[in-house]
């Protein structure tokens, strides 16, 4: 599976960092959605399964957690990735009970979260 086939949806529900991270992903080849809510992109339903979740794990109303669930609870099995700046054990512990393939503290390493993705995928990350 090549980047350029592969759907990233960025769920964040801060504008910055939504567009700081659709940006990352252009750039790096892959397709990219956003959006601000939890609700927002469960209405969206329209999902590619061949793609991931990158997700803030505390999103106002429906969280990145619920968000989760409700993946888990559809079959759709798309896997998630995390992000949080409220660290701590419990969200971690929480993160990893729903499935995560990966969780990062918030300010993300952006090649760390490239390299997530791309192993998740089965793309190599290319030479730096």
């Amino acid at each position: 599976m090549s980047a350029s086939a592969t759907m990233i949806y960025i769920v964040d529900d801060d504008a910055s960092i939504r567009r700081a991270l659709c940006r990352v992903m252009t750039t790096a080849g892959f397709d990219v959605r956003s959006f601000a809510t939890g609700e927002e992109f469960v209405d969206f339903g329209e999902f590619d399964t061949c793609g991931c979740v990158v997700t803030d794990a505390q999103l106002p109303g429906m969280s990145g957690l619920d968000v989760k669930h409700w993946i888990n609870a559809t079959h759709r099995g798309l896997p998630f990735i995390f992000l949080s700046a409220q660290d701590d054990e419990e969200t971690r512990q929480s993160a990893r009970d729903a499935g995560a393939v990966a969780y990062f503290r918030k300010p993300v390493d952006t090649d760390a979260l490239l390299d997530s993705i791309r192993w998740m995928i089965g793309t190599p990350a290319p030479t730096r």
